[in-house]
This record gives C-alpha cells, sequence and structure tokens, in this order.
C-alpha cells in the first residue's frame, strides 16, 4: 500500500497508484479530502495535457500546489485521468502492514 505523508497527516492511501516519470497517482477516492482545497494554478505538459492542482492545509499549515491532477488528459496519459500526484515535500512512501512492524 502507498500513501502521501505531510506535516504527519495521511493525505491518500492506495493498494495500487499509477506511476508515470516516477511519481505515484493516487486514485481520487483514496484521497482524504478534508486537506485539499482547489487551487487556480493551471500547468501544461505537451503529452498529458492540463494539470489543476490542489493546495493541502494540515493543522493550519499551508502548502500551494502540492497535489496536481488531470481532469482531461490526452489519450496517452488517459490511465491518470482524475488521479493525484504530490510534490513539494509531501513524502510518498510504503505503507508498512500493522503485523509486519
Amino acid at each position: 500500500m502507498m500513501r502521501a505523508v505531510w506535516h504527519g497527516a495521511v493525505l491518500a492511501k492506495a493498494d495500487r497508484t499509477v506511476v508515470v516519470e516516477g511519481n505515484h497517482y493516487f486514485p481520487p477516492e483514496s484521497l482524504d479530502r478534508r486537506y485539499f482545497t482547489e487551487s487556480r494554478m493551471r500547468s501544461l505538459c505537451f503529452w498529458k495535457g492540463i494539470a489543476r492542482y490542489y493546495t493541502v492545509t494540515v493543522d493550519g499549515q499551508t502548502n500551494p500546489n502540492a497535489a496536481w491532477y488531470y481532469p482531461h488528459p490526452t489519450p496517452f496519459a488517459r490511465r491518470i485521468k482524475n488521479h493525484v500526484a504530490f510534490g513539494k515535500g509531501v513524502m510518498v512512501e510504503e505503507a508498512v502492514p500493522e503485523d509486519r512492524r
């Protein structure tokens, strides 16, 4: 299981992610939505399309544009439609199951 963590909060966790260019893209249902707000930021990737961003907030600390997703990816990137990737200090790691600790 993969998870995304920032300031001790688990922002997302999923049994499966889609890895593209070294980034783990989490399914939209794996996000803990209370930490996310839509951002006005957009960027263009020539082969994935236009990315939209989320600002992440944990315990009053804000990380602007720390997560992104492609709501309408190009046909080449259709596997990551609405999946969310992280940057800007958000740690993406493999979660160790309780019984293996």
